[in-house]
């Protein structure tokens, strides 16, 4: 399609012609909107079919007498696109994509925090005495093995094969937080 075609007024551009611009003028205005996308197809593909439309809402600006091909008017209007897209984008935060979801970190939230210290805590009971004290000492009040056997009165040997034996049990009991007692 080349410029100083005339229509007769208020007619639209066809649906021909549109596709014989689409096939003159598609690689290159692609290819532009390519890099100045930085490589993403997508988005250039779509801004390729928007200069389009404007081609098709525009059908007079394709046939002006000022210049003889309409690739200069296409590919000015696909580069303006492409800058309003990239400021629409920098104006708002980023989309966050799968890739990026798959690498937070996965925070418990309170509820289930609470259901797990309910289980632990029935675990515990479920232990003997000897083992519990141990337990207790050392996991949840940070008692080292030392202390732990001067208070109770223990070698810290005897700590260190019942804090085993105690979290081999729990693993039994809780089957579900086997990695969380290793």
């Amino acid at each position: 399609m080349t410029a100083g075609t005339t229509l007769p007024p208020g007619t639209t551009t066809a649906e021909h012609e549109l596709a014989a611009l689409q096939r003159e003028h598609g690689r290159p205005l692609f290819a532009l909107l390519l890099r100045l996308c930085d490589g993403d197809r997508q988005r250039a593909e779509d801004l390729v079919q928007e200069t389009f439309v404007r081609a098709w809402q525009h059908p007079e600006a394709l046939r002006a007498d000022d210049f003889d091909s309409v690739r200069p008017w296409l590919l000015t209007v696909g580069r303006r696109l492409a800058i309003d897209a990239r400021r629409a984008r920098q104006a708002r935060p980023p989309e966050v994509c799968d890739a990026v979801l798959e690498n937070v970190r996965v925070i418990a939230d309170h509820a289930e925090r609470s259901a797990a210290m309910l289980d632990v805590r029935e675990a515990v009971k479920t232990l003997t005495p000897e083992h519990r004290e141990v337990l207790v000492l050392v996991y949840f009040r940070g008692a080292s093995v030392a202390e732990a056997a001067q208070t109770l009165g223990i070698p810290p040997g005897t700590v260190k094969s019942r804090a085993y034996y105690a979290l081999r049990a729990l693993r039994r009991v809780l089957p579900g937080y086997t990695a969380d007692l290793r």
